[in-house]
């Protein structure tokens, strides 16, 4: 099956840098550099800015980027948001109907939510192989988060999208619950794969806080460093956070928050921690994706959070990044969840549950006040992370799944002289 593609869809693509482009670039780029033909159906726009008018055509690194029309209302209101969405399937339906062939592999990932369908319903057409790609689970995870808008869709939502899954010959999700979930739904364990999401450990590795230009920048030399890096979105639970930042701010001077990122919630946080005068918080922007490795390590210990109703919906993947820092994760939710059973199985953090301001305190003390076991757990998050989530390992899943659908790389190996990071 050398002469066939593998078309990937989503919304979003290299150059941009959201986290579903960021996995989808590097995945791409990589099996193009393995010796595969890959193409991938994409926006014109970047995730911040709805008015970027990507080249629609063009070759990058030995994969074939096809840029469809869009609306571009962006994210800023629902009836904009959906009528993106009506857009690119649309457009991305038109597009692999000529683009498509007998035998190819049209693999779907979620952003538009939905996108499955169109992709199945394509692959069935031409008689192509169809792979979803599950970053989170609709409409289970908009019902989660009350979005009272798409409350009349959701069992024809949850209707199409599991025709979708049980036509598919693969569905790749990020984690045991996540699988578990599908499960559920009637969608046959034998069609499921789970490949967690991962970081480059290439790029991203510990740097010592001594060695951390950005530590000094930022005035945290004389700190222990409690961070947070990512998305401030809905799905995030930052309450019991934002009250353990308050009662450290009366104890200790010297714990000191650190948010790098942006998103949905930042406003709502900065105000809070205006209103209740936390001077031990410091905000930065999203960091530059060269710059990873120092800015995930100016912390000495990460936090994420997830709301405990979206286990099984949602894989926070900015775990990877901290593991790939050997730094340890004080986890905020629901202390069963995916990323919970890692820190407990591997001992590389802490979990509290939602509202557990106290607990979570009293983690950040244990941390701070015996560097020895910091560093140690560090060290044990960095070594899971070269065993199960890095991009060679998980590069290396995809392309054991590939053939196991009958797609194998060509044996010449074409673009394996491409040798730039993406």
């Amino acid at each position: 099956m050398a002469n066939h593609k593998i078309i990937f869809v989503n919304r979003y693509f290299y150059p941009d840098h959201s986290a579903t482009s960021q996995m989808l670039s590097d995945l791409a780029f990589d099996l193009a550099r393995a010796g595969y033909s890959v193409s991938v159906v994409t926006g014109r726009q970047l995730y911040d800015r709805p008015d970027a008018a990507l080249s629609e055509n063009e070759s990058v690194g030995g994969v074939k980027i096809l840029r469809i029309w869009t609306t571009r209302f962006g994210r800023g209101g629902l009836l904009g948001r959906a009528v993106d969405y009506a857009s690119f399937y649309l457009s991305a339906f038109s597009m692999l109907l000529r683009l498509t062939a007998s035998g190819d592999v049209i693999v779907a990932k979620t952003d538009p939510p939905l996108i499955s369908v169109v992709c199945g319903l394509v692959a069935l057409i031409r008689g192509a192989v169809s792979v979803n790609w599950i970053q989170d689970l609709f409409p289970e995870v908009a019902a989660e988060l009350d979005v009272k808008a798409i409350g009349p869709i959701i069992p024809l939502a949850r209707w199409l999208r599991n025709w979708s899954l049980r036509r598919a010959a693969c569905n790749v999700v990020l984690g045991d619950l996540m699988a578990e979930r599908l499960a559920k739904e009637k969608i046959g364990m034998e069609g499921i794969r789970v490949i967690p999401n991962w970081a480059d450990g290439d790029q991203i590795k510990p740097v010592a806080p001594e060695g951390n230009k950005l530590r000094r920048e930022w005035g945290l030399e004389n700190k222990f460093v409690v961070g947070y890096s990512g998305n401030l979105g809905r799905a995030h639970e930052f309450y019991t956070i934002l009250r353990a930042a308050e009662i450290l701010r009366d104890r200790d001077d010297c714990v000191a928050f650190l948010f790098i990122g942006g998103g949905a919630q930042r406003a709502a946080l900065e105000q809070w921690i205006d209103t209740h005068g936390l001077t031990n918080v410091l905000f930065r922007p999203y960091q530059p994706k060269e710059m990873l490795g120092l800015s995930l390590s100016v912390p000495d210990a990460h936090l994420v959070c997830l709301k405990p109703g979206l286990e099984g919906l949602i894989v926070p993947s900015k775990f990877y990044g901290i593991a790939a820092v050997g730094r340890p994760t004080l986890f905020v939710g629901d202390p069963h969840g995916e990323i919970p059973r890692v820190l407990n199985t591997v001992n590389c953090g802490y979990t509290v549950s939602a509202g557990d301001s106290e607990g979570l305190v009293r983690y950040i003390e244990v941390l701070k006040s015996n560097p020895d076991i910091c560093r140690a757990m560090g060290q044990r998050a960095r070594a899971e992370f070269e065993r199960r989530f890095s991009r060679v390992g998980a590069v290396a899943a995809w392309k054991d799944l590939l053939e196991s659908l009958g797609f194998a790389a060509p044996p010449e190996h074409i673009g394996s002289d491409f040798s730039t990071t993406f």
